[in-house]
């Protein structure tokens, strides 16, 4: 009789340890990205502007660390790439150009990515917005590559409102890009992007179970220009408290940012409310700089840096950025650790105790206790960009950068988008308390954020370009890498307006060779520039969706004929 008792003892207290199991939190960290899209490094006001004032996203930085020398591949496809598999473009093929609509590729299937790891150790993983990888095979697609929900679009941008992609080259009919999961979305056509993207995070959050850690990428279509027929779209609203910007393409650029920094208070108030901010660790950055002039011009300011977008220029690689979480050991900080896109699958996983293989070959480091330390900054080399095909290439040891070659003819290596002295925001004379009274603020709830800290963080992430006494347009000094390469000391000029190379012509070799070296590891491209027409939407109900006949399992396979380029399927 006593041993009945005792098992059913033993059974009460199995069947109690399970049913708190079952309501047990994680102890994981959640990871929430939040990827901006072609924002200029000069267009969040913690960078020191004030035409276009960021409070949330300001509030978001400073109390968390400033990543003040966080670099990123140049263009949208690359440095996604990058983000999810912890390595270089030249590794993984991603280094030529973007992905367009209708050419045959995307980012290798035999590359593992970052929300497949965090699946495995048992995480939530989704994925709002752009992917930009790749969508011409559906096993290529976002719920396929380690996703459990996708909801937004394959494509490189969407119009804002009705959400269609339109190849105005192409004689294609203009297709609805927008996507749940597998499923043609239309019921949010009409909704600002930025607005419908936000909707489903704050949903997420709040219907997520909690006994799963999450992990959510938030791609947000902004700032990046829609079809190019109507590419600047804001919210009225929004466009109208920026009437002190004399530029109408500015000035809705300004709308475009507001709607942003919007949102970024309303997912920090989502998670705030679910009670998940106190073990979550949140990055914000931009994907590339922003593209001033030329092809997809947002006018974007990346000044006073040099360049833009797809070029080999600070203005180009050095991105606007930013990470939170109370498990940082120091925070509000300005960092100046050198930072790349790299690195944030290693630091993250190593953060949040998720193992990786050992056999990945990662070009990034695990630089969490860096971060959370405040440690002195590492030394790091490097390769921000190194295309042989459009021919040019660009690498830093510590605070040496070379450059060779150039995009576009050079036509984009000036220092643009210098922003008009007269047209700060009115509201700018009471910027500490606009980010006082910010969303984010009121959510994070710090009372260490004082006036004269913001202030001084605010100037401490500020670029000023030293003004030396030789002009850097004598003879001597001028960089012309359509010609010759260039290097530059980025610790005294890091505007890059005083090329060293003929002055240090031993150490322009010593960077060349170094160079070299990466080439010598570099993949071949993954591109196929080769259009296929039967990606047209109009084969496909009017929506852009895979096109050949390749199962999620693989059961068919694809040769292409070289000759017609025709795919043969078995």
């Amino acid at each position: 009789m006593r041993s009945l008792r005792q098992l059913g003892f033993f059974l009460s207290v199995v069947l109690w340890i399970r049913l708190c199991q079952g309501t047990m939190e994680s102890t994981k960290p959640n990871i929430i990205i939040i990827l901006i899209d072609d924002m200029g490094y000069n267009d969040v006001s913690f960078h020191g502007s004030n035409q276009i004032l960021t409070p949330n996203i300001d509030a978001f930085a400073y109390n968390g660390i400033i990543l003040n020398r966080h670099y990123v591949p140049n263009l949208c496809t690359p440095s996604r790439a990058t983000l999810l598999t912890g390595k270089y473009p030249i590794h993984t093929g991603m280094q030529h150009y973007v992905q367009i609509p209708d050419e045959p590729w995307g980012l290798p299937l035999g590359e593992r990515l970052m929300p497949q790891f965090f699946r495995d150790a048992g995480y939530s993983t989704e994925l709002i917005g752009k992917w930009h990888l790749g969508f011409w095979r559906k096993d290529m697609t976002p719920t396929m590559r380690g996703f459990d929900h996708h909801y937004g679009y394959y494509n490189g941008y969407i119009d804002y409102y009705d959400h269609t992609h339109h190849m105005l080259n192409k004689n294609y009919t203009a297709g609805v890009d927008f996507r749940r999961d597998l499923k043609r979305w239309h019921l949010d056509n009409g909704t600002y992007a930025t607005e419908a993207f936000t909707a489903e995070a704050r949903r997420v959050i709040k219907q997520h179970d909690k006994r799963r850690p999450l992990f959510m990428v938030l791609s947000h279509l902004a700032v990046h220009t829609g079809n190019e027929d109507n590419p600047m779209q804001a919210p009225e609203e929004e466009v109208a408290k920026f009437s002190h910007i004399k530029d109408a393409k500015r000035r809705t650029y300004a709308g475009m940012i507001s709607s942003l920094d919007k949102s970024v208070g309303q997912t920090m108030r989502a998670l705030s409310d679910r009670g998940m901010l106190n073990n979550s660790i949140i990055l914000l950055y931009s994907d590339n700089g922003a593209p001033t002039l030329g092809i997809h011009s947002n006018a974007g300011s990346n000044y006073p840096y040099r360049g833009q977008k797809e070029s080999p220029w600070e203005g180009g690689i050095r991105s606007a950025g930013a990470i939170w979480s109370p498990l940082l050991k120091q925070k509000a900080y300005v960092s100046n650790q050198v930072i790349h896109a790299i690195d944030w699958l290693p630091t993250l996983a190593a953060a949040a105790g998720v193992p990786l293989p050992n056999n990945l070959q990662l070009d990034g480091v695990n630089m969490w206790p860096s971060l959370s330390g405040n440690l002195e900054p590492q030394s790091r080399s490097l390769i921000h960009t190194l295309d042989d095909i459009f021919g040019y290439s660009s690498y830093m040891r510590d605070n040496l950068k070379y450059v060779n070659g150039s995009t576009f003819e050079g036509r984009f290596d000036n220092w643009l988008g210098e922003l008009p002295a007269d047209e700060d925001d009115p509201h700018s004379a009471y910027y500490v308390q606009q980010v006082l009274s910010s969303e984010v603020q009121q959510v994070l709830g710090s009372r260490t954020l004082t006036n004269n800290r913001i202030e001084q963080l605010r100037s401490d992430a500020t670029q000023r370009c030293p003004t030396n006494e030789q002009n850097h347009t004598q003879p001597i000094y001028l960089c012309q890498p359509l010609e010759a390469p260039c290097f530059f000391n980025l610790a005294k000029d890091p505007c890059e307006r005083y090329n060293l190379a003929n002055l240090y012509p031993l150490q322009l070799q010593l960077l060349e060779q170094e160079v070299h070296q990466f080439r010598l590891s570099a993949v071949k491209s993954a591109r196929v520039p080769k259009p296929d027409p039967r990606a047209n939407p109009a084969f496909h109900g009017g929506y852009w969706e895979w096109w050949n006949n390749t199962s999620s399992s693989g059961s068919s396979i694809c040769n292409w004929n070289i000759f017609n380029w025709l795919p043969l399927c078995q």
